[in-house]
């Protein structure tokens, strides 16, 4: 860990966080605030948190068989490490839709950030820039889009020299040093639709992506059981964007006033159902807009949809059963992940979402033919304990993490990773929660 003698390599050397924290607090006596160990983690944002705030975050649905299936099924996953190799340098690097970025992690869309920091989503976008990593907006956020990417842009330019080499010249000429999404909820205005989309491409979220699997919301019993939807009570965050969208507020402004619902019941998760027809019109839509620009598919669980999403024009997927929030019982994530990966790899993108906790997470799902990973609840708790700083800490030592797997596991580049580096073993489940302790 000796900082002067780290040969300069494709990617920073993210490892040399876990050094700062040590030598902070050897030598001066700085301990970190709180742990960013998952489960503990998680455990101490539930107390910095309200029960609504700590929910919305953390409900599943139904018994959450779901969440606890997507943890059960990296478990089964075994890591294969490799002795001898030179890891000195390590190269994370990836390309993502013309992206070059310095690790496959990128910032999942999760709405109502407010509930978790004053600043709410300019916290996570502004350090995504910091990292040049790709951040997703949802359309259920707590800020404008506009302001949302100009926090995007502040975290960019504060990057150092060496970062430059992240650098892409993303809309309208604008250069950037982290790529950045836009995550719609569709209702069934295609004028406000249209509108969001306008927004955004102006705004510099050059991806559009379109979440499939929550039009509406499934049957979340701790939520129910406080009637957790923050929508609906006076004094709360969650229509920021339809408030900043002049064609929602032209046509439903007065309604808003007096329903303050308006916005997430008749544009977010308004119950409707879409169809395949109704992607290929977004699609033709996102294009005309954006010059070309990708379109990804967000809840992919089936091969039979990935194959689907790319007949009908998707750049990407995503595959994601929204983190078992959605269909209690469902598969895994990971476990569909191989089999789609098969029927689509090598012609479309695939992102990877639900149950990424550690570095060890994120590598096994590169292996089975991820080309990024998404991370959600993670930077929502360390948003709750520090604003900035929280959320900096968690996703610098989830770097970290997964800078130090690949050096000691013998995997110095990415391209390493693949099926080969795993090993399976259908026999046994992880840990009930809190049993690490007592190992």
């Amino acid at each position: 860990m000796d900082p002067t003698n780290k040969p300069k390599g494709p990617s920073p050397h993210y490892s040399l966080y876990q050094r700062q924290v040590f030598h902070h607090g050897g030598t001066a006596g700085q301990l970190p605030t709180f742990s960013v160990h998952p489960e503990e983690l998680e455990d101490s944002a539930k107390k910095k948190l309200t029960d609504r705030g700590y929910l919305y975050a953390s409900s599943n649905a139904g018994m959450g068989w779901t969440d606890r299936a997507n943890r059960e099924a990296f478990y089964r996953w075994k890591i294969v490490p490799r002795m001898l190799i030179d890891t000195n340098t390590r190269d994370l690097t990836t390309n993502i839709f013309g992206h070059k970025i310095p690790a496959p992690i990128m910032f999942a869309p999760i709405g109502i950030n407010k509930l978790y920091t004053p600043l709410g989503e300019l916290v996570p976008a502004k350090i995504a820039g910091e990292l040049g990593l790709p951040y997703c907006l949802s359309t259920a956020g707590s800020q404008p889009i506009e302001a949302v990417a100009r926090a995007n842009d502040e975290g960019a330019s504060s990057h150092n020299e060496s970062n430059k080499v992240w650098s892409y010249h993303g809309p309208n000429g604008r250069e950037a040093k982290s790529p950045r999404f836009y995550q719609l909820y569709m209702g069934h205005d295609d004028e406000i639709t249209l509108s969001l989309l306008h927004r955004a491409w102006k705004s510099g979220f050059d991806v559009l992506m379109l979440t499939t699997d929550t039009w509406q919301l499934g049957w979340r019993p701790t939520d129910i059981s406080i009637a957790n939807y923050t929508f609906y009570y006076k004094g709360t965050p969650g229509n920021e964007i339809g408030e900043s969208d002049p064609v929602f507020m032209k046509k439903y402004g007065d309604e808003l006033k007096k329903e303050k619902g308006k916005w997430i019941d008749s544009h977010v998760w308004h119950g409707k159902a879409h169809t395949w027809d109704k992607v290929k019109w977004l699609i033709q839509k996102w294009k005309e807009i954006s010059g070309g620009r990708p379109f990804v598919l967000k809840g992919i669980q089936s091969v039979d949809d990935a194959i689907k999403a790319h007949e009908v024009g998707c750049d990407g997927i995503v595959v994601t059963n929204h983190a078992g929030r959605q269909v209690d019982g469902a598969v895994g994530s990971l476990d569909v992940l191989p089999d789609i990966a098969k029927a689509v790899r090598d012609k479309m993108t695939i992102i990877f979402d639900s149950g990424i906790r550690t570095g060890a997470d994120v590598f096994k799902a590169l292996a089975l033919g991820a080309h990024v990973v998404e991370v959600g609840r993670l930077y929502v708790w360390g948003m709750a304990h520090e604003g900035e700083s929280g959320c900096r800490h968690v996703m610098k030592s989830l770097l970290a993490d997964l800078d130090i797997l690949m050096t000691v596991a013998g995997y110095p580049v990415l391209r390493d990773v693949d099926p080969s580096a795993l090993k399976f073993n259908p026999h046994g489940i992880p840990p009930a929660r809190g049993e690490h302790a007592k190992l």
